[in-house]
């Protein structure tokens, strides 16, 4: 009886998903192997409840070696690179064959493609940078407080602005609000632009409602460390007491050589299968690039990395059943937006519309927090413990 393996680079969200769903459904004998260089998961959209406190770093972590008592093949190694023509991916620990792979990298947070960054800003986007932004905010008695945006594209658009409603609301909680500015400087026109003009409206409007002054379409040079200040692409000089940022975001380098990059270095894929060009290889969540209506590119984000891990899972399972593959993505997701005092906004929209992204944004309130504490609950759970 011959046995198939499917190789599935990186334990992110997408990995994960797509791991578990091919488990429970392929062959008791075919192989499921995830490769991951580090085993100690994160559960990186409650980094910001580290940052204000909410949260212990140990509460939001989790060990993917459990992965194997499910069947799951966990190799904690480093990728390098993939060879098509031998339908191999060769790592840190060696070589491991493939007669399907699925790409789950993710986009590569690179702090030192930002001149100045890693000496200046405390990166929300690692766990350690989400703790030492809190353990600043906590200590911070006045001064400008700048969010800072290194370049597009990154994953989670709605991030940099729940770091800026969170802060604002530590802040007013430790009584020295009046004493600090909470400014915002982004390369975007509006917050998450790719959803549209309504949503980047309202929420331009939240962020004004609690003070926090916003500067768009500044994309930043480089960081004066020893100055304290953000140097933007027009010359202008941004003078900040507490830097909170996010990290240049970049294309894996072990994909460099494949022949299905775009030029942004990111995977191109098939919109609704998720199929790159090579054969029996699909790339799924912040790895790929995705064109949608309006010449821009799908959000990287966990809820779609999730749905697609799903989607190439199936599509993997009737493949090697000798059926042929029905499942599609379809480009719907949804996104909490944090606001602090226990509150949140909710978005939910279609992506693949034809003329422009179909988005809603629903009226904040405390349900809307309580429901993503739920949800962080649920995927801890059911996918790491």
């Amino acid at each position: 009886m011959a046995t198939n393996t499917v190789a599935i680079l990186g334990g992110g969200t997408g990995g994960l998903a797509a791991a578990r769903r091919l488990r429970r459904n392929l062959k008791p004998h075919d192989r499921v192997v995830l490769i991951e260089r580090d085993l100690h998961y994160r559960f990186a959209p409650s980094f910001l409840w580290v940052m204000t406190g909410l949260r212990r770093p140990e509460r939001i972590t989790g060990d993917l070696g459990g992965l194997r008592r499910h069947g799951i093949e966990v190799v904690e190694a480093e990728v390098k690179g993939v060879d098509l023509a031998a339908r191999t991916v060769s790592t840190g620990n060696g070589e491991i064959g493939y007669d399907r792979l699925v790409i789950a990298l993710g986009a590569q947070q690179t702090p030192d493609a930002l001149r100045g960054f890693a000496e200046a800003a405390h990166d929300v986007y690692t766990l350690a940078g989400a703790m030492s932004a809190g353990e600043e905010l906590r200590e911070f008695d006045g001064g400008d407080l700048v969010i800072a945006v290194s370049s597009q594209p990154y994953k989670c658009p709605a991030a940099p602005y729940e770091t800026a409603l969170l802060a604002e609301s530590v802040l007013r909680e430790r009584g020295v609000r009046d004493r600090a500015s909470i400014d915002i400087y982004t390369p975007e026109p509006f917050p998450m632009a790719t959803a549209g003009r309504v949503l980047g409206d309202a929420l331009t409007a939240m962020l004004h409602e609690r003070g926090i002054g916003t500067h768009f379409e500044q994309p930043l040079s480089h960081i004066d460390p020893d100055g304290r200040e953000l140097a933007l692409a027009g010359g202008e000089h941004v003078g900040f007491d507490l830097l909170l940022g996010v990290p240049p975001h970049l294309a894996p380098d072990a994909l460099a050589d494949t022949g299905f990059v775009a030029p942004s270095g990111f995977v191109s894929v098939d919109p609704a299968t998720l199929a790159t060009r090579a054969e029996g290889v699909y790339a799924i969540g912040d790895v790929t690039t995705i064109p949608i209506a309006g010449d821009k590119f799908l959000p990287k984000a966990g809820v779609f990395a999730h749905a697609q891990g799903d989607v190439v899972a199936d599509r993997i399972i009737a493949e090697l059943d000798g059926r042929v593959p029905d499942a599609t993505f379809n480009g719907k997701g949804s996104c909490f937006v944090e606001m602090g005092d226990s509150r949140a906004a909710f978005a939910t929209g279609d992506f693949y519309a034809p003329d422009a992204p179909d988005i809603r944004l629903r009226r904040p309130g405390r349900h809307w927090h309580l429901a993503k504490v739920a949800l962080e609950k649920h995927w801890l759970r059911r996918w790491v413990n």
